[in-house]
């Protein structure tokens, strides 16, 4: 069943949330939240690339070859990311020196990957742009309060600004990885407590054994025949 245009937008926020759902591009996510400037920067760096790579793969689908596609689709993500390093490199310094080596690897960042071979490929170009403007929005959602939670425990801050000065003692630990493993889990169990499982439920299908669940399409329409 063909799904309508606010589906396909709000779908990455929570029922598809790239982190907190479908798990992908956890690496970089638990790296970079230890400041919410941090996160906030990576998820719409994320978004932007994320939502011009499934534009353009949607309007070429059809003259890229299947058995190159692959290839294909990365140089496209790496142009994209390309001209957001050297835009934060241009205009905000600070923010390209602290997310450091995560955006280049933007490149393979599996989120990015997934959207274009699951969704863009194989949807229209207007379809493609907001299924990459959801995906992001729910990224950066993810990254920015991952990255505050951590940020006012960790340091006792957000965004830089005091905010618990004289009242608790920050823990270190909570801007360390421990601390973001820790940050992690209890927002998916608080996706999981919102939904009443129903996303967790969805997801536990007979396609979730497989190594290419996460870019395959068939697992939208209810999986595999065999």
């Amino acid at each position: 069943m063909k799904k309508s245009k606010l589906s396909i937008l709000t779908n990455g926020i929570i029922r598809e949330n790239p982190v907190l759902v479908l798990v992908l591009g956890t690496c970089p996510t638990l790296a970079i939240s230890t400041q919410a400037i941090n996160g906030i920067g990576m998820g719409l760096s994320v978004l932007v690339v994320l939502t011009c790579s499934n534009i353009i793969i949607s309007a070429l689908k059809r003259i890229i070859p299947d058995t190159v596609r692959i290839p294909c689709y990365i140089v496209v993500i790496a142009t994209f990311v390309t001209i957001v390093q050297l835009f934060l490199k241009a205009y905000v310094p600070a923010l390209d020196k602290a997310l450091g080596v995560y955006i280049p690897l933007i490149v393979v960042n599996c989120i990015i990957l997934g959207r274009a071979e699951a969704f863009a490929s194989k949807n229209s170009v207007i379809d493609s742009a907001l299924d990459g403007i959801g995906m992001g929005i729910g990224y950066t959602l993810t990254a920015t309060v991952m990255a505050c939670i951590r940020e006012l425990l960790g340091s006792g801050t957000i965004f830089g600004a005091t905010v618990t000065a004289g009242t608790i003692t920050p823990f270190t630990i909570m801007v360390m990885a421990p601390g973001g493993f820790f940050v992690f889990g209890c927002l998916i169990a608080l996706v999981n407590k919102l939904t009443k499982g129903r996303v967790r439920a969805k997801r536990q299908n007979k396609c979730m054994g497989c190594p290419g669940a996460a870019f395959c399409s068939k697992v939208e329409e209810g999986g595999c025949e065999e």
